[in-house]
């Protein structure tokens, strides 16, 4: 080897670069491979280092392999201009990767991800009384599906829900409805428990007048039929006592003959 070419490993060292790398910026066609010396070894001359160092210094700026060779060959006006592109798709990049960084921080809030914050202040009422986690998931979902079929209905239902909670037996009914979950269709308890929810339900009905003033009767009966319709059947499909206890519910209101 003479002082005046460098072995690849050399090149590497001199110019901060991995072996591999060299190799890859052959594959690329980005450097040009050298002819070997009688042993076999590449030998790397001045040229050669400069255009590594040219290659790295574009590669640390950001700038993607595919667009080096074009920089590398590029005169003046041209290399500002191509410079200008790779910025701007560099200053797109940041921006995608800022609103990912916002999401994935918008995630570590859980259900804010999802839903207002009226509704999660409302989900955090109903774990403060003792609602079960997994109640309170599926009145999440609940919501969820609201938000996105019935947006208009959730201001009016979430006040209607929050003034329910204040109500120490409605507590008391939903912690019995969330007890419920798993027991068996056929549990006889079930029908003590219809009758107590259809007795609130009755003496917590809303004047009709009042009622119609406050636009409450309308939500009530304008009520989103996809998303019942969805809610019904996730909520059968999860516990059939639930379904059991709403069959009997609308049992015993139908035999009242209960008038709105």
């Amino acid at each position: 080897m003479t002082s005046s070419t460098l072995t690849i490993g050399q090149l590497a060292a001199h110019v901060g670069v991995t072996v591999r790398a060299i190799r890859h910026y052959h594959q690329r066609g980005l450097l040009a491979e050298p002819a070997r010396d009688a042993s076999g070894y590449r030998r790397y001359d001045a040229q050669a280092v400069v255009d590594l160092i040219r290659i790295k210094t574009l590669s640390d700026a950001g700038v993607p392999l595919a667009h080096t060779e074009e920089l590398l060959n590029a005169q003046p006006e041209e290399f500002a201009g191509a410079i200008a592109q790779i910025d701007q798709a560099l200053r797109e990049k940041i921006r995608d990767l800022t609103q990912s960084r916002r999401r994935l921080a918008e995630l570590a809030g859980g259900e804010r991800l999802f839903l207002p914050a009226e509704i999660v202040d409302l989900l955090a009422e109903l774990r403060g009384i003792g609602v079960s986690e997994r109640t309170v998931r599926i009145e999440r979902d609940g919501w969820i599906l609201m938000v996105a079929l019935s947006p208009e209905l959730v201001p009016p239902w979430v006040s209607e829900k929050r003034a329910a909670l204040a109500d120490p037996g409605f507590q008391r009914l939903y912690l019995a409805c969330d007890a419920a979950f798993g027991w068996d269709p056929a549990d006889p308890r079930l029908a003590s428990l219809a009758d107590a929810v259809v007795t609130w339900s009755l003496q917590h009905r809303p004047d009709p007048e009042q009622a119609a003033a406050a636009g409450t009767m309308a939500t009530a009966t304008m009520g989103d039929v996809a998303a019942a319709s969805l809610m019904s059947s996730h909520l059968a499909s999860l516990s059939p006592a639930w379904r059991r206890l709403n069959e009997l519910s609308e049992e015993k209101l139908e035999d009242g003959r209960i008038l709105t």
